[in-house]
């Protein structure tokens, strides 16, 4: 019988539900999504789990003073997290997967490492160069980033790079347009955002004639001016980043991965998060001339040229920092670990 492979997403962002989707729906063995918040998957197992936060905002910390030094987030007499726990070791010891892709958490990964399961560690960007992730990233038989190598963080050690495979472009795979729309798309991310309807409204009414359309969790407001509208979330978010005048958003993996593969033109202000995750990439975005980059909300006059700039740069952007076929190759190269390992044929 063929071992399967478990795939644990964390509940936080849609980056590592949209990474696991595409990589499951590739890989030729059997697996299954392990996680907190899963839906019903077409033809993938999920295994459910209990939540662990300790708090509505969760920043994969828990400020424990007594914590080990080698993990993030250990909060002591917490029922959820003991549950998660029995959870995940009691499907290892009855289906004795070949490895285990953990997107992301140290203890997950370090828990399946004493549990005897080879782990596939994703790399988020950002200054992970503390304790906790280094000994995530020694324990792992490999790790994967869902960027390319220049986007990686400078000070990461040569010998963490050594054992990462760069696979840009997981999920987005989108065709560069030949004629652009005018609109200024501005996309706000699920792992929240700082930005807020007044300061885009404040955008529109200093440029009639600019068509500003915003998509993501930001409710439209009273005395909006007509060139702007709020959509929500919506299915063909992709089309209209791909046929956008210019993109304006965050520096999470799923939006830089979207624009990069559009070729649209993009206007990056990186979010605050944990490792400074964002800044990290958003720096080495400006670097390699793939966005204009600003590190605070604009004031009403900068727009102009900050647009010009992003559509500029996006015309002598480098093709490498995006590949399209990022999932199927990320899959067959997991499914190569998972053969070794198991001592079955990939």
């Amino acid at each position: 019988m063929t071992r399967g492979i478990g795939y644990y997403v964390h509940h936080h962002g849609a980056g590592h539900l949209h990474r696991a989707r595409e990589i499951a729906r590739n890989l030729s063995r059997p697996v299954t999504l392990i996680g907190t918040g899963l839906n019903e998957e077409a033809g993938i197992a999920t295994l459910g789990l209990p939540d662990d936060r300790i708090a509505e905002r969760f920043d994969g910390e828990d400020a424990a003073a007594t914590r080990p030094q080698m993990l993030h987030y250990a909060p002591l007499d917490h029922d959820g997290i003991r549950r998660r726990v029995a959870l995940i070791t009691r499907w290892i010891a009855e289906t004795r997967p070949a490895l285990i892709v953990v997107d992301v958490s140290v203890e997950v990964a370090l828990l399946a490492r004493l549990a005897s399961v080879p782990v596939v560690y994703v790399r988020l960007n950002g200054r992970r160069t503390d304790s906790p992730h280094l000994e995530a990233f020694r324990s792992a038989e490999a790790l994967i980033a869902p960027y390319h190598a220049d986007l990686d963080d400078p000070q990461m050690p040569d010998w963490v790079r050594a054992r990462t495979r760069y696979f840009p472009g997981l999920v987005a795979r989108m065709p560069h347009e030949a004629t652009r729309g005018e609109d200024i798309l501005i996309v706000a991310g699920k792992g929240g955002t700082s930005l807020s309807a007044e300061k885009i409204v404040t955008m529109a009414n200093a440029h009639p004639e600019l068509r500003i359309v915003v998509a993501g969790p930001i409710d439209a407001i009273d005395g909006a001016p007509d060139n702007l509208s709020f959509i929500g979330w919506r299915a063909d978010v992709d089309r209209r980043i791909a046929t956008a005048g210019c993109v304006v958003g965050a520096a999470g993996n799923g939006l830089v991965g979207r624009v990069l593969a559009s070729g649209a033109p993009f206007i990056c202000l990186p979010e605050a998060r944990p490792f400074d995750e964002q800044r990290v990439q958003a720096a080495q975005l400006a670097r390699h001339g793939a966005a204009a980059v600003v590190n605070a909300w604009p004031g009403p006059q900068e727009w102009p040229e900050l647009i010009a700039r992003a559509k500029a740069l996006a015309a002598t952007r480098p093709d490498h920092l995006h590949h399209g076929d990022g999932g199927p190759r990320a899959a067959e190269w997991i499914d190569r670990i998972a053969a070794a390992h198991s001592g079955e044929a990939p």
